[in-house]
């Protein structure tokens, strides 16, 4: 008998895969050496606007650019391993270091010109306004 190891958010990955790219990714629970890591964030729509929250403990605003190209939003960055000091023993090291990357489909009534950024206690927060666009309505079209 083999024993496999249950990879949860591997599942959950895979679910949200079929709702669309907006939700991004699911970051992994392991790293190989060297790979980088995706930090956790959470999407909120709001009736004017929505917002994306990544938790960025350690890393300062200097080391995180948010960019947006046809569609999509993107942010990237760097956590920096901490000195250690002579003397210290590491016993378990559980979070992630290293390079960032999480890409994000924006919807078609992001106000991309009015799109801003603000990193308040390790929390990057996104906010992308809303055009007041209306809904495209469904409709039957007439073959001729």
């Amino acid at each position: 008998m083999r024993l496999t190891r249950w990879e949860p958010f591997r599942e959950m990955d895979e679910l949200l895969k079929g709702f669309g790219p907006f939700f991004g990714r699911m970051p992994t629970t392991r790293m190989a050496e060297g790979e980088e890591f995706m930090p956790l964030a959470d999407i909120v729509e709001r009736e004017k606007e929505y917002l994306i929250k990544l938790d960025l403990p350690e890393v300062p605003k200097e080391e995180v650019k948010v960019l947006f190209e046809d569609g999509v939003l993107t942010i990237r960055g760097e956590r920096k391993v901490e000195k250690e000091d002579k003397g210290d023993k590491v016993h378990r090291t559980e979070r992630f270091y290293g390079m960032f990357e999480r890409s994000f489909v924006l919807p078609d009534d992001v106000d991309t010109s009015a799109i801003r950024a603000e990193s308040k206690d390790g929390v990057l927060t996104i906010h992308l306004p809303r055009t007041a666009h209306e809904k495209v309505r469904p409709r039957a079209i007439t073959v001729q």
